[in-house]
């Protein structure tokens, strides 16, 4: 009693005018106190306990729709596995029809993986995640028939279609890459507004910035038949000013031409990408955050990777070792030939972590 008694002799001090609106606000949002509230809560259910029956509007109330929030199905499938006239699938009517069909069958998501050009001189028979350059499409993504359709190409002049089950990467490289060159030849001395359309986006900072070492890289590996990089001669392989500018200058047109290959690799995705977004369809990577080491990514931006170690002494783990696969030691970096895709891991931060991690997964 005498405790009760001195707790009431305490005087009640009133809340802070904040506390006592917000407190007012959440008391009225809940259905209590307020004479004047402007809306009740309205529960969409009314509770039920164990072995109670459902209440009658059960089946016809629900919970609010977020756009944002809703669940999402999609497929997962390279556009190189699409339907394809000539060996292999790409940019062309199959990407649309896919995109209907998607529409048609209620997914909003197509994962593509890297589309990104493989490398092409150990064996990587396709794989997106062995790129010779983060930026770059992979041309036999180009559509042959919408190169007919922009008339740099005749309609006579494309090859017999071929009905494959399974990419032959490089038969249809033999294909493609000529036919692809010459269309994008033909761009870069024709005139017209597909080809101011070349002009800007070579002028494009976002897109220069990547692109003129993409094709200096190509251009040397053209000339210079080596297997990687690094056996290139001291002044290309640290890129010495002067024999950049020598290649720049003996290789010109070579370069025009494969800056021209990436504009309509980029002008044909930029088509199936409006379309998909058109039809409610989200596009999703992965991103190319795994490159090749013989690529235009690790040779101009060599700070920037992990591979100056020698591997003897770096951290080795192999994944997927089949029957038919073998470590072969070149240069460097220790590789892993076989009828596989392979890829060596380059990791950023070099100074901070000297590992190579090389890992094999199947290309079926």
């Amino acid at each position: 009693m005498a405790l009760a008694r001195s707790l009431s002799s305490i005087p009640s001090s009133p809340l802070p005018p904040t506390r006592t609106r917000t407190r007012t606000r959440i008391r009225t949002r809940l259905g209590f106190g307020s004479e004047t509230r402007s809306r009740p809560l309205l529960l969409p259910i009314r509770c039920t306990a164990a072995g109670d029956d459902l209440p009658e509007e059960y089946g016809s109330v629900f919970p609010p729709q977020d756009p944002a929030r809703r669940r999402r199905a999609g497929v997962l499938l390279h556009p190189t596995s699409l339907p394809g006239p000539h060996g292999i699938g790409d940019f062309g009517e199959e990407a649309f029809r896919f995109l209907d069909w998607l529409h048609s069958s209620g997914c909003s998501l197509w994962q593509v993986l890297p589309l990104v050009p493989p490398g092409r001189k150990s064996n990587e028979d396709g794989s997106p995640y062995s790129g010779q350059d983060a930026n770059c499409g992979n041309t036999l993504l180009i559509s042959l028939e919408e190169l007919v359709k922009d008339d740099l190409l005749a309609k006579d002049e494309l090859p017999t279609p071929m009905d494959i089950e399974q990419v032959k990467f490089e038969a249809v490289a033999n294909i493609k890459d000529p036919l692809i060159a010459k269309a994008a030849e033909r761009l870069v001395l024709s005139q017209g507004e597909l080809k101011r359309e070349l002009d800007d986006f070579r002028k494009d900072p976002a897109i220069s910035c990547w692109l003129e070492d993409a094709a200096l890289f190509s251009a040397i590996d053209r000339s210079v038949d080596t297997f990687a990089w690094t056996e290139w001669p001291e002044p290309l392989k640290n890129r010495h000013l002067g024999a950049l500018e020598e290649t720049y200058h003996t290789q010109e047109e070579y370069m025009n031409i494969f800056i021209a290959q990436q504009f309509l690799f980029q002008r044909q995705w930029k088509k199936v990408r409006s379309y998909a977004q058109k039809m409610g369809i989200k596009i999703m990577g992965d991103m190319p955050i795994y490159v090749g080491h013989h690529s235009a990514d690790v040779w101009a931006n060599k700070r920037s990777f992990c591979w100056t170690g020698v591997v003897s002494q770096s951290l080795l783990v192999v994944f997927h070792l089949m029957p038919s696969a073998k470590l072969v030691s070149y240069g460097e970096v220790l590789f892993i030939t076989g009828e596989l895709w392979r890829k060596t891991d380059m990791h950023g931060g070099y100074r901070e972590l000297n590992v190579h991690l090389i890992y094999m997964t199947s290309s079926v």
